[in-house]
């Protein structure tokens, strides 16, 4: 028996550099998975705390929810580490963000609307751009959750005053794809706590007035 599919939940520290500018941050890794088979959601700053997460288990995907440097950073180490094959998996818009930290490396495109199966459970991969061009968040309605990256987190839209991003955009995403979701979705982030769609639903009017 490999067990439910369960989510387990990981925070490694580091830093963000973008645009010659560079902040300290804590990063959610997320991984999904049973006792036989994982993927993990953004391999940022520690690919030997995630890999100790990963444990024993096959690793069958890296999945980028983004190319910003504190969430991909290690994931080629973290590929590396759990076996030959394992890919990385970022939407395609965002190639030009990846090379800015690996202008060596390929990834393997994600596709909006594909599903990465895990256990019998599965991800639905949906494109929300804004924070960067090739953000998505991942969805399971089995797991009544979906992982947003820096597209959504408790209390509004990710930032949009660097390079790659628009904040009419960003607001497209959450308003016409994440908050279409019902409303007892937990919404696991890329920083800081959790929330539910039912809680942020109400605030964007608030959000696209803050961004005016």
């Amino acid at each position: 028996m490999s067990g439910a599919v369960r989510v387990e939940h990981l925070t490694t520290s580091g830093t963000f550099s973008l645009d010659g500018q560079t902040f300290d941050v804590d990063n959610n890794v997320w991984l999904v998975g049973d006792d036989t088979d994982v993927v993990v959601v953004d391999a940022p700053h520690d690919a030997e705390a995630i890999t100790a997460a990963v444990g024993g288990r096959r690793l069958q995907a890296i999945v980028c929810t983004h190319a910003h440097d504190d969430h991909v950073r290690q994931a080629p180490a973290l590929a590396r580490l759990n076996g030959k094959g394992v890919p990385i998996l970022l939407h395609p818009a965002d190639r030009e963000v990846w090379e800015l930290t690996h202008p060596d490396l390929s990834t393997t495109d994600l596709t909006p609307g594909e599903v990465i199966s895990i256990g019998g459970t599965d991800l639905h991969v949906l494109h929300t751009p804004g924070h960067t061009p090739g953000s998505v968040s991942l969805y399971s309605p089995e797991l009544a959750t979906v992982f947003t990256g820096d597209t959504l987190f408790q209390g509004g839209p990710g930032a949009t005053g660097r390079s790659f991003s628009d904040f009419p955009t960003i607001i497209a995403s959450i308003r016409d794809t994440l908050l279409t979701l019902p409303p007892e979705t937990v919404v696991r982030t890329g920083h800081g706590d959790s929330t539910t769609i039912g809680d942020e639903a109400p605030h964007l009017a608030e959000w696209i007035d803050r961004g005016h």
